[in-house]
């Protein structure tokens, strides 16, 4: 079998800065993980390996050091990582991201369960992998809590999807595409032998010439979704402490001030 699994580098701060000219993040000087969501995907792949055998394919887009995220699944025990990186993928939206993935999966060969993260962090669109799976024309489930079974003659998969008032059971036949949850598993960590094996490992880079796509369907150009104006929110105010009051004063002073702004 073989599980593909996406992930994506992501700022490991809050205190984000935005590029006035292109309404884009900036990355420079700033520490990268890899994206949290996406280490359940990462584990629940290696689960997956480990019972029924194949290989886990790791594929990310990004900037050149985005290597860097593809090195550390490697670390937890995929087998071979793929960097999708090339300036004229540079500020593509969801629908373009998606796009390119699907892409690359379809130049990858023959899968059968490609993982995602739920979400981005620094997104937050939950977009992406839905996106690809209806590029690519198969099944999907998202927000997967659990998966009750893999059956090989069959060729379809049980899981349970999160909805916020409980799951769904759902099953689904073989190639399919799912995004996780936290509640999947717990992300396994790194071994020494298999830093060792990453710290070695060769990922390949694949431009816009290795995938079959065209300039108006992938970055900017391929970017239905237009971003006017981005910015940070506010810093937030330390607040005021009131631990010298009694219950019934602390709240009648926090009424006050809350009735004050107009949010009572």
């Amino acid at each position: 079998m073989r599980f593909v699994v996406c992930i994506k580098q992501v700022p490991d701060t809050t205190e984000v800065r935005v590029d006035p000219e292109t309404n884009t993040l900036i990355r420079e000087g700033v520490p990268a993980i890899v994206n949290p969501f996406d280490l359940y995907a990462v584990e629940e792949a290696l689960i997956l390996k480990e019972k029924f055998g194949g290989e886990v394919v790791a594929i990310s887009m990004g900037p050149p050091q985005a290597e860097e995220a593809l090195r550390e699944v490697i670390s937890m025990g995929v087998d071979r990582a793929i960097l999708i990186s090339d300036k004229r993928f540079a500020g593509a939206d969801t629908w373009a991201t998606s796009h390119t993935l699907a892409a690359a999966i379809r130049k990858i060969g023959e899968f059968d369960i490609i993982l995602t993260g739920k979400q981005a962090a620094d997104g937050d669109t939950a977009q992406v992998g839905p996106g690809m799976a209806e590029f690519l024309n198969i099944p999907q489930a998202t927000f997967v809590r659990k998966v009750d079974e893999l059956d090989m003659e069959k060729r379809t998969i049980r899981l349970q999807s999160m909805w916020e008032e409980g799951s769904e059971l759902l099953e689904l036949p073989l190639p399919c595409l799912i995004t996780t949850v936290k509640e999947l598993n717990e992300p396994r960590l790194p071994s020494l032998r298999g830093k060792l094996t990453a710290k070695k490992a060769e990922i390949p880079v694949w431009g816009f010439d290795n995938l079959d796509v065209e300039e108006a369907q992938v970055g900017l150009a391929g970017s239905p979704t237009q971003v006017i104006k981005v910015f940070p929110p506010p810093p937030r105010t330390e607040g005021e402490l009131f631990a010298d009051a009694e219950p019934a004063e602390a709240a009648k002073i926090i009424a006050d001030k809350l009735t004050e702004k107009g949010l009572l």
